[in-house]
């Protein structure tokens, strides 16, 4: 049965690492092209592509160039009609000059005109990057407007965009180092109010780096509260100094939604959808979310998204929801859950004093096992003696032999003190 997206507070996004040629942005602007059709047939809302991704990443001082810049913007001009056609909002990356400096920036295409820029605010200048050879950082930017023609469209890292007909979702962007700053400005955007962060990456790769890229995408969405974007350049970046693989991530409150698979020599598209209504359900829960409040003011822009209809969801749906797939992390979580309940147990029987006992219900079924589980390791915990727990077995009309068979049979395993009181008289 197909059902409308956004009218159940979903968000489709689309993750993508499209092939790409250096330096050549009518190359580039074909294939993204390309990948907002694929995105929009599948019922997308939203597109992301990767840093620089209409120039490519790794142009060096071609940046200076005018005529790549030019080009670059020429290339949005190209991609904007097909964000009206295809009606969804597309964030691509691309080197923007204003007041006489250079900028790493994402642009926001969406009904047809490009809505906002936004600049990267941390520029990696060490080991394998020197991005300050060519570019100045959001903190350095001295217009809040950049020139599109005759438009003058808003531009910097305090724009935060209002999709209006979608309850609560607001979307934040930031650019690659921008995550791994120790202040990201994705966690202030989240607190004026973005459920929706954004990141265009060209992150390359070294042994090890995308478990921690990807540990580091899950923990801010869980530290946000919120949906959590990440495209990474691909194999089509020079391989001068370094490796990129592609790696697309969407993460929800700390959990991986989806992830693409690295290193492909094709565009690479991956799909979410994003619970918004959910998000704001826990943020309003969170009392430490909502104490905590933006250390600058943000600039609204506002759109919308179109009406998608689609028959499945673009993310992990489990029957058993609160028991992981993975069985050593099965073993972990109940040797977590039975370890609090001993604890908890234990400190209560230290109040009440030492010569305390613990009677428990036990019927055979599994609740009262646990429990009598539970109490006779809380005395081995303690060093008292088990026969402290006194399991009391009550058999009645709706027994079964075998029932109380187990429960007898435990109690006297574990040494517990056992006492039957049959109440099947009583109930006639």
């Amino acid at each position: 049965m197909r059902f409308p997206l956004h009218r159940y507070g979903f968000l489709r996004l689309a993750v993508v690492s499209p092939e790409l040629r250096v330096g050549d942005v009518r190359f580039n602007v074909a294939r993204i092209a390309e990948a907002l059709q694929q995105a929009a047939e599948q019922g997308a809302h939203l597109v992301l592509f990767p840093e620089l991704s209409l120039t490519g990443y790794t142009c060096g001082d071609l940046f200076y160039e005018a005529v790549l810049r030019q080009e670059a913007w020429e290339g949005l001009k190209e991609l904007l009609p097909m964000t009206q056609r295809l009606e969804l909002v597309a964030v691509v990356g691309l080197p923007v000059e204003v007041t006489g400096r250079l900028y790493n920036c994402a642009a926001v295409l969406a009904h047809g005109r490009l809505c906002g820029v936004v600049p990267k605010a941390y520029l990696p200048n060490t080991a394998e990057f020197y991005e300050r050879r060519w570019f100045a950082s959001e903190y350095e930017r001295q217009s809040d407007v950049v020139l599109f023609g005759s438009d003058s469209v808003p531009f910097g890292a305090d724009l935060l965009f209002r999709v209006e007909n979608v309850p609560g979702a607001v979307i934040g962007i930031e650019i690659c180092e921008d995550l791994w700053a120790p202040q990201p400005p994705s966690s202030q955007m989240a607190v004026a109010g973005a459920t929706i962060l954004l990141n265009l990456s060209s992150s390359n790769e070294v042994l090890g780096k995308a478990a921690y890229r990807r540990l580091l995408v899950q923990s801010q969405s869980g530290r946000c509260i919120a949906a959590y974007a990440y495209a990474s350049a691909g194999m089509w970046e020079s391989t001068t100094d370094l490796v990129f693989s592609g790696h697309s991530l969407v993460a929800e409150n700390g959990v991986l939604l989806a992830e693409s698979s690295r290193f492909s020599l094709q565009t690479e598209l991956t799909l979410a959808d994003v619970d918004v209504e959910r998000l704001v359900h826990d943020r309003l829960q969170n009392s430490s979310f909502a104490a905590s409040s933006p250390h600058r003011a943000y600039r609204f822009v506002s759109l919308t998204v179109a009406e998608r209809w689609s028959e499945r969801l673009y993310r992990p749906l489990s029957a058993r929801p609160f028991v992981p797939e993975d069985v050593h992390e099965q073993e972990r979580r109940a040797e977590e859950i039975f370890a609090i309940q001993t604890r908890g147990l234990a400190r209560r029987l230290l109040h009440l004093g030492k010569d305390t006992s613990v009677v428990v219900g036990v019927s055979g079924g599994l609740d009262s096992t646990l429990a009598l589980l539970v109490s006779v390791a809380t005395m081995d915990l303690l060093g008292w003696e088990r026969r402290r727990v006194h399991a009391v077995s009550m058999p009645g009309p709706g027994s079964s032999e075998r029932t109380q068979h187990n429960a007898q049979r435990l109690a006297q395993a574990l040494g517990a003190t056992l006492h039957v009181i049959p109440i099947a008289e009583a109930l006639r």
